[in-house]
């Protein structure tokens, strides 16, 4: 694509997001800036759309962005603005060190107060360490694993075993575990566990398999969701435009398995990573769009936060909101845990 199809490509983005009508060859031409014919910027709107990047609505003469088109403007064309510092100021004044699921809530008020969209926290998962564990017969083949993580946390969780085990036994396999693994995450300790528990018995390397597994289980599953502002996107044309729009976008919030799923794959890659709808499974609407950015605690990453909108969102100004609040989250989590 040559430089002029850029910039009118970046023209025809930036009209289309500030007034959400399709944009015709006469406002590109007052726009762009450009020293161009209607002819020629119809041919290069006409090249731009056989390209993938705008199409044509049947109702307008005029064009819109496609996903590909939003992707190659995010990547290549935008200029991010600093965040005003009114706007710094307000979400640090929100987003203070306090119990750690307010300050996560508060982000995502946060989010979605500056945003006016939908704002949205994986929240942290609890510690894969463990301190101590412990097993208490419930029942003949039954026990409670009991796990205390290295700042205290009690985690319990029920195995069904396939024999009664005896009291003896169950001492015997917490203090290996304890003595040979204490302060380890049960990834590792799975890893270790292959080889040394062929030298012992059995029954109680089986029994120390399914704690294992409890346990990495357990910290799989504690993560969730926090989302604030979601009733904002029925005010969004574009997300609430007809009924079957409407129950999706719903339905990917009460369902929250995707959210999850999209977060948990964002915390993995460092800064801001933007997905948007139509380009991607992780995104099932293609009118939707997700800016996100992981947060840590003292370095570690342990979740992700971000801004659900449409895919016609001024980008520049919601980018630097995530990108604070998560240096924020950052900063406020890191500081309540170093006062314990």
């Amino acid at each position: 694509m040559d430089e002029r199809s850029k910039s009118l490509l970046k023209t025809l983005i930036e009209h289309y997001i500030a007034d959400g009508q399709p944009v015709g060859s006469r406002a590109l031409s007052r726009f762009s800036g450009l020293d161009l014919s209607a002819a020629t910027i119809r041919n290069v709107m006409a090249d731009l759309e056989e390209m993938g990047f705008i199409s044509s609505p049947h109702t307008s003469a005029g064009r819109i962005p496609t996903p590909k088109g939003y992707r190659l403007f995010v990547d290549t064309m935008l200029s991010v603005k600093p965040i005003e510092q009114l706007i710094a100021n307000e979400a640090q004044d929100a987003i203070h060190a306090d119990a750690p699921q307010r300050v996560v809530t508060a982000a995502a008020q946060v989010l979605s107060n500056l945003s006016s969209f939908a704002g949205v926290v994986l929240t942290p998962r609890r510690s894969e360490l463990f301190r101590q564990v412990e097993f208490l017969r419930l029942s003949e083949k039954r026990i409670l694993l009991i796990l205390v993580t290295p700042d205290g946390d009690v985690q319990n969780r029920i195995i069904l075993t396939d024999r009664d085990y005896k009291p003896s036994e169950l001492v015997e396999a917490a203090n290996y575990l304890n003595a040979q693994f204490a302060g380890l995450s049960f990834y590792a300790v799975q890893e270790r566990l292959r080889q040394e528990l062929r030298g012992l018995k059995a029954d109680i390397a089986t029994l120390m398999e399914a704690a294992v597994k409890a346990g990495t289980e357990t910290s799989n599953s504690d993560a969730g969701v926090v989302i604030s502002g979601e009733r904002r996107l029925l005010s969004v044309g574009d997300l609430s435009s007809d009924m079957d729009k409407l129950k999706r976008l719903f339905g990917i919030f009460e369902e929250r398995t995707s959210l999850l799923q999209l977060l948990d794959v964002s915390s993995r890659a460092d800064g801001v990573q933007i997905f948007i709808g139509g380009e991607s499974e992780l995104v099932p609407m293609e009118d939707m769009a997700v800016i996100t950015a992981p947060y840590n605690v003292d370095g570690k990453i342990v979740g992700t936060l971000g801004v659900i909108g449409p895919t016609r969102m001024a980008y520049e100004r919601v980018i630097p909101i995530v990108d604070v609040t998560a240096k924020l989250l950052s900063s406020a989590l890191s500081s309540d845990i170093s006062k314990k």
